[in-house]
C-alpha cells in the first residue's frame, strides 16, 4: 500500500500557505478603503465616522497626500468642528505634527480666526513657538486680536522671524491691522527690524496704503529713537 501522508501534509502545507497570504492581503485591503472613508468623513464632519475607524484601530495621524495634512489639520480647514472634537480627544492624535509647509493645527485654527479651536489646541499642550511660520504669525495676517493675546498670554515669541524673516507685526502691518499692531508694539515687538526683501512693519504699511499705521509706526519708532 502506497504511504499517502506525506502527500496530505503537503497539500495541507499548501493550503495554509494560500490561505495565509489571502489573509495578510485583508488590512492592506481595509485599510485602503479606510483611508478613503476616514478623509471623507473628516470633510463632510461625521463625527460617528471617524470614530468607528479610530475604535477598529485607524491611526488618527494618517496624513492624506495632496498637502500632507493630517485630520486633525484637514477638520480646521474644512470647519469640521464635531471632527476636530473627536479627533483632539483622541488617543494618540499628534496634535504638533506638520504637514508638508509646516502648517500645524494651532497655525490653521488661528490663520482661519478660529477661537475656540486655538484655545482647544492650547488647553492640549499645542506648541505655540517653532522654528520659521508661527501661530502668531498667522492670528496676526488675520487681524484676529483675541487669538493674538491668547498667544501671548502662552508666551509666543513677537519677533518670530519666518524663512525670510517676516515677523508676525509685518503681518499685522500688511493686513492693515491697526490694532494688532497696536498690541504687539504694546507687548513690545520690534517695528525697526527687516526681513530678507529689506521691508519693516512700515514698508509693509506703504505698500498697501495704510496711512493710520504709518503713522502710528512712526510716532513709536521715534520715540524709541529707531528713526
Amino acid at each position: 500500500m502506497l504511504n499517502t501522508k506525506p502527500d496530505r501534509m503537503r497539500r495541507l502545507c499548501l493550503q495554509l500557505i494560500v490561505m495565509g497570504a489571502a489573509v495578510a492581503s485583508l488590512p492592506m485591503l481595509a485599510h485602503a478603503g479606510a483611508y478613503e472613508d476616514y478623509f471623507e468623513a473628516v470633510k463632510i464632519d461625521d463625527a460617528a465616522g471617524v470614530t468607528s475607524l479610530l475604535q477598529r484601530g485607524f491611526d488618527p495621524n494618517t496624513v492624506e497626500p495632496q498637502r500632507g495634512d493630517t485630520g486633525l489639520i484637514l477638520a480646521l480647514r474644512e470647519k469640521a468642528m464635531k471632527v476636530f472634537a473627536v479627533l483632539l480627544k483622541a488617543r494618540g492624535t499628534d496634535i504638533d505634527r506638520q504637514a508638508n509647509n509646516g502648517d500645524t493645527a494651532l497655525m490653521i485654527a488661528a490663520y482661519t480666526a478660529n477661537k475656540v479651536a486655538v484655545q482647544a489646541l492650547l488647553d492640549k499642550g499645542a506648541a505655540v513657538n517653532r522654528a520659521g511660520w508661527t501661530a502668531l504669525h498667522y492670528a496676526a495676517a488675520a487681524g484676529d486680536n483675541d487669538i493674538v493675546n491668547l498667544l501671548l498670554d502662552k508666551s509666543a515669541e513677537l519677533d518670530a522671524l519666518s524663512p525670510n524673516k517676516t515677523t508676525p507685526i509685518m503681518m499685522a502691518a500688511r493686513g492693515g491691522h491697526i490694532y494688532t499692531v497696536k498690541i504687539l508694539l504694546d507687548a513690545g515687538a520690534d517695528a525697526a527690524l527687516k526681513n530678507d526683501a529689506g521691508m519693516s512693519a512700515i514698508d509693509f504699511a506703504r505698500q498697501n496704503g495704510n496711512k493710520d499705521i504709518i503713522e502710528g509706526l512712526t510716532y513709536r519708532l521715534k520715540k524709541a529713537g529707531k528713526l
